[in-house]
């Protein structure tokens, strides 16, 4: 299966944040990737070409984002951004010609629980201990996952 990510940069208190609280809430993808937000989720491996040359082809600049809350979606847990959130759609638009079902709601995802009181305890926690973080997106990746594994096919600085 083939994903498209943004890297953010974070400053290090909000990166170590982000990390540990994956770690201690979705430690089965928190050991294959870092927090990133999903632009492209699950495409066949076909698509691989369409991709990279997508990717080619943005002219978006980096751009700033904020997060200023954390959300309990059923038994996930989310960082959404409340700056930046046209950006990342707008990319998402790009890579995704046919959309889903379901809209796009550009988010970190931090953790699985198994209620979703657990979340939502959860959620209140790091909402007032983390919150807000700034970040930036400077990169999107082409990745490609089998199994366990995830491999960088392409990248993509923006504004270069």
């Amino acid at each position: 299966m083939l994903y498209v990510v943004a890297w953010p940069v974070l400053g290090e208190a909000d990166d170590t944040a982000l990390r540990r609280l994956r770690a201690q809430y979705h430690p089965q993808e928190a050991d294959l990737i870092g927090p990133h937000f999903t632009l492209v989720f699950g495409a066949v491996a076909e698509r691989e070409e369409e991709l990279r040359t997508t990717l080619q082809g943005v002219t978006q600049r980096p751009f700033w984002f904020l997060i200023e809350r954390i959300v309990r979606s059923d038994l996930y847990l989310y960082a959404e951004p409340s700056d930046g959130v046209a950006e990342l759609s707008a990319l998402y638009d790009m890579l995704n010609p046919d959309p889903g079902n379901e809209p796009f709601e550009p988010h970190i995802t931090l953790g699985r629980f198994r209620s979703a009181a657990e979340a939502e305890q959860v959620a209140r926690i790091v909402g007032r201990q983390n919150l807000p973080m700034t970040g930036r997106i400077e990169e999107l990746a082409l990745l490609r996952r089998t199994g366990d594994t995830l491999d960088t096919l392409a990248s993509v600085r923006l504004g270069a």
